[in-house]
């Protein structure tokens, strides 16, 4: 799976409408057939840091979503309310979903 980590910074004026800036883009990625999650969280120490975590099946997949008209669309939308270009980790693991952690198993 590809797997992807954003951080994005928002101006103040902004952070509150993120989740409403972001909705038609996050929805539009949810329905690829490609996309394996897609889920936003925002920062418990800094607010106007916003994380977003996304999966894609497979590298094709992933192009497709980046060649999209949606995405072109929710760059376009997301980049007046931010402060500085977003940091991003993009990787290529095994798998297509979630592992359990070991270290902390409930049963």
């Amino acid at each position: 799976m590809i797997f992807i980590v954003v951080k994005f910074k928002v101006r103040p004026e902004h952070q509150d409408k993120w989740p409403t800036t972001t909705k038609a883009f996050t929805e539009a990625t949810r329905a690829e057939p490609g996309n394996l999650w897609f889920d936003w969280s925002r920062s418990v120490d800094d607010p106007s840091e916003f994380v977003l975590v996304e999966a894609f099946r497979d590298g094709d997949a992933g192009a497709a979503h980046v060649g999209s008209e949606h995405f072109e669309k929710g760059l376009e939308a997301m980049r007046p309310a931010l402060t500085e270009t977003p940091r991003i980790l993009n990787m290529e693991i095994p798998g297509v979903e979630w592992a359990r952690m070991g270290e902390l198993e409930i049963s």
